[in-house]
């Protein structure tokens, strides 16, 4: 299915779970903003909403409770996604407004939240850097599912650094970040495109440059 007969599915399922507060912050508080999020650069790197919890409720410091734009929660990993306008209730933001939402990231990572910011302009005119910068973020902590996988250490590695680099990776990155030969980045990158775990990005004779193919992407993510 496209983006939106999946979004449809993604935000009825939430709505159906919530009540009260909850319930009403998902319905006024995920706007333009956080859709524009789930369009350009959430969807086009996974294709799926799994694992992603929109208008996510925490308990806050201050024995209340606060939402977060975008939660992505698996086991030991959680992640908040925080999509920041710049308009009028922005600039004119209170000296402890701005001092109270700095003791709210804080708290938020010292309760082990990893957060990423980004603002509307960036979304909306930068999509491929966010989409890279949810890759790395995400990569760094699932790079690790590669140990359950039937791969050589090497191979591991290769994909490690794939996924944390986010975009295409060309040979010569893997030789110099894991200290090999010419001769094994070839072998090991063409076994990896034996396996559907890699796919060529530039180049057709000679490949310059590789990407990640559907096989380790989707069970990962």
């Amino acid at each position: 299915m496209g983006f939106e007969e999946e979004y449809e599915i993604f935000m009825n399922a939430h709505l159906q779970v919530r009540t009260g507060e909850r319930l009403r912050r998902l319905q006024e508080g995920h706007n333009h903003a956080e859709i524009l999020f789930l369009r350009q650069v959430w969807w086009p790197i996974f294709n799926h909403f799994r694992y992603l919890h929109p208008e996510y409720e925490v308990d806050d410091f201050k024995d209340g409770k606060r939402y977060l734009d975008f939660a992505y929660i698996r086991p030991a990993i959680r992640i908040c996604f925080e999509i920041d306008g710049y308009g009028p209730h922005l600039r004119n933001i209170s000296r402890w407004q701005f001092s109270d939402n700095l003791e709210r990231q804080n708290q938020l990572v010292i309760d082990g939240w990893t957060v990423i910011r980004f603002s509307y302009d960036q979304v909306k005119e930068q999509p491929r850097r966010c989409q890279q910068i949810v890759q790395q973020v995400i990569g760094r902590w699932l790079g690790n599912e590669l140990d359950h996988t039937a791969l050589s250490i090497l191979e591991k590695e290769v994909l490690r650094l794939a996924i944390q680099k986010g975009e295409s990776i060309a040979p010569i990155e893997i030789e110099k970040h894991l200290k090999l030969s010419d001769k094994t980045v070839k072998k090991i990158l063409s076994n990896l495109v034996d396996k559907k775990m890699l796919i060529p990005a530039s180049g057709t004779v000679r490949i310059r440059s590789y990407r990640l193919g559907d096989q380790i992407k989707r069970p990962i993510y």
